[in-house]
């Protein structure tokens, strides 16, 4: 498939050549690119190194892929059930500031969380595997079936996978297989405040 993305300043190739895909082959993914992809996001930074990120996986073909395709949306599991593997990636809300003992709120879990999932998407797109995240999941039941403490939150789900044809994908979304554009700098980068109305 040709990368129709542009971008407007240099920036190495590996940031517009990732991209979304739902087509995916549902080949197996070797355990020690898994173990890879992992240690990539175990390298991500975070607020006073606390590390929050936790990630729950389940490999296609075994008894757990069932229970976490189960957890998302009906829409994403159309195309999500020929993943190589299912995960979910949740964070810790609280943590033990250093000379404490006491755990406090932390601000920054979901911040820190998403630096690691960004983190593990570009390792597996250097590897040659594709990966979507997905907010369509039952984030309350994913918190009960994957037994996390009370002081955790279910960000996101994700599949991850080997890219197929988008004609294996359901006519409604092979229209959308294709990767998505970005607002331009101008919309979300602002020197000093934010622009007044």
């Amino acid at each position: 498939m040709t990368n129709p993305r542009k971008p407007d300043h240099p920036v190495a190739a590996i940031f517009k050549d990732r991209w979304s895909p739902r087509a995916l082959t549902g080949e197996p993914i070797p355990e020690a690119d898994l173990r890879t992809i992992f240690e990539a996001a175990r390298w991500a930074p975070s607020a006073s190194n606390t590390q929050p990120w936790r990630f729950f996986y389940a490999l296609r073909d075994t008894p757990e892929f069932a229970t976490f395709l189960g957890l998302l949306a009906g829409s994403n599991q159309l195309w999500a059930k020929n993943a190589s593997a299912l995960l979910i990636i949740a964070s810790k809300k609280t943590f033990v500031p250093p000379g404490k003992t006491e755990p406090v709120e932390s601000r920054s879990h979901s911040f820190d969380a998403g630096t690691a999932w960004g983190f593990f998407a570009l390792q597996a797109h250097k590897l040659g595997y594709v990966t979507h995240a997905m907010g369509g999941f039952d984030a309350p039941r994913s918190a009960v079936e994957l037994n996390m403490p009370e002081d955790f939150r279910p960000e996101a789900a994700i599949a991850i996978g080997k890219l197929a044809d988008k004609s294996t994908l359901p006519e409604n979304l092979q229209a959308r297989e294709t990767p998505s554009s970005r607002n331009p700098q101008a919309e979300f980068v602002f020197a000093g405040a934010f622009p007044r109305s």
